[in-house]
């Protein structure tokens, strides 16, 4: 399940902060002899941890300062994840034809920005609800285009049997932010004030800043002849290319399937812990913690087992052990010790296999994908992926309500097991110890 944002503790960013060390640590070396990805590692962490503070520090803002009501907050967040859908297959058409370097400099300046305004008129008593919602659509747009330009940066900058090695260092360091971050973002809220905590995220911004813009190595783009296409025409192509390649046409069907049922077993889950269980908040949100650790094993774990065992049998295997461990959950009965515990092991275990697929899956779009596709790739799977995400929510409220928590939850968690067959009966299943070459757009996918 996704880890409780506002439930970490600030042991829990202590806990994360070695973890991570440790994770980056059992890298292999070479990779960090590389300084232009220490360079872009150091700023994209930095980065996920302004991201990651700021989902906790707004709402907060608007709680403690302006006093929003829970519909405001509701209202708050929705226009934050917005622009996920609006805004990523133009993200992808863009990005292809930019250097990433420049779009990941310029977003995170533009957050910066967007998140010290918020704290300088807050501190002035001169921000309203609406200007928040302005701030959190800025914040949440510019990271959309961060997190597409990320991932194809990252092929332009490693070389190519470096690419789960690199993905796993970069995915490792966003599980650690996940954890900590929604943790020091709440510590920075109830020790200092909102207006400091969002002034504290603008300084990670720019942090980031700092470090990507010092990347030496020379990045070219892909030739292009002519007068450039239209946007609309570059995001038709890179639609043409994902569902025309049999590998990543199930990536972005094993991923919608995967959340849209994911969205209906949080939406249950939530209900069903407290409700059903009699869990305390305190017990809730530790068991959903325990998702952080297990997705920085898995980030670990990414950058090995595919070499040995092959990428086809990680990713099904993982996606099997994943989404079939909360399976159990619905057999669990009462609040005690044991029922806590068990909730541990299956978030943990949750995030292990999560984390496994992400970072395979990630490195295998890389390989398959050519330079000039690569952001309009990554931005149709997360368009296609996230898309039915809304409607899985309406469907776990439905079940929650008319067939009962246990059963409704039941229900949603075998929709899951829809992920991993759709990947068991592709060309991924027989991917192997080597990544997979690139196809060339508009052509056929490899099976």
């Amino acid at each position: 399940m996704p880890s409780a944002s506002s439930a970490s503790s600030a042991s829990s960013a202590s806990s994360a902060h070695s973890a991570a060390s440790d994770f980056r640590r059992r890298v292999p070396p070479g990779l960090w002899r590389d300084g232009d990805f220490r360079r872009l590692w150091a700023g994209q962490t930095a980065s996920q941890l302004g991201e990651h503070t700021s989902l906790v520090v707004l709402p907060l803002f608007a709680v403690l300062t302006l006093d929003a009501g829970a519909g405001q907050l509701g209202v708050l967040r929705a226009v934050g994840q917005t622009p996920a859908l609006l805004l990523s297959l133009v993200a992808g058409a863009w990005v292809d034809r930019w250097r990433t370097r420049t779009v990941l400099v310029l977003t995170d300046a533009g957050r910066a920005l967007a998140l010290g305004a918020a704290a300088l008129f807050g501190l002035l008593g001169l921000l309203g609800l609406p200007a928040l919602y302005l701030v959190a659509f800025t914040v949440g747009a510019l990271s959309v285009f961060f997190d597409v330009a990320y991932q194809a940066s990252l092929v332009r900058l490693v070389e190519r049997d470096q690419l789960v090695r690199s993905n796993s260092a970069l995915e490792g360091s966003r599980s650690a932010a996940q954890i900590g971050g929604p943790a020091l973002g709440g510590a920075l809220v109830s020790l200092l004030s909102a207006q400091i905590a969002a002034a504290c995220g603008a300084l990670f911004f720019a942090c980031s800043v700092l470090s990507v813009r010092r990347i030496r190595r020379a990045e070219s783009l892909p030739a292009s002849s002519g007068r450039p296409p239209r946007v609309w025409r570059r995001i038709h192509e890179g639609l043409r290319f994902v569902f025309g390649d049999a590998r990543l046409r199930t990536v972005c069907l094993a991923s919608a399937a995967f959340q849209f049922s994911l969205a209906a077993v949080t939406t249950v889950y939530l209900l069903f812990l407290p409700r059903e269980l009699h869990l305390s908040g305190t017990a809730v949100g530790l068991t959903l913690a325990a998702t952080g650790p297990g997705a920085l094993l898995g980030s670990v774990l990414a950058a090995r087992l595919p070499r040995r065992f092959g990428h086809g049998a990680v990713l099904v295997s993982a996606a099997v052990v994943a989404d079939g461990v909360l399976l159990c959950v619905p057999a669990l009965h009462g609040s005690s010790a044991v029922t806590v515990s068990a909730l541990l092991a299956v978030n943990f275990v949750f995030g292990v296999g999560g984390q496994l697929v992400n970072v395979t899956v990630m490195a295998v779009r890389q390989a398959v994908t050519p330079d000039g596709m690569q952001g309009r790739a990554a931005a149709t799977i997360t368009f296609v992926g996230l898309g039915p995400a809304p409607l899985g929510s309406l469907l776990g409220g439905y079940l929650a309500q008319e067939w009962g928590l246990r059963t409704g939850l039941l229900v949603a968690a075998t929709g899951m097991m829809l992920s991993p067959v759709l990947m068991a009966v592709s060309p991924l299943a027989r991917l192997g110890r080597a990544l997979p070459v690139a196809s060339r757009p508009g052509g056929k996918g490899e099976g």
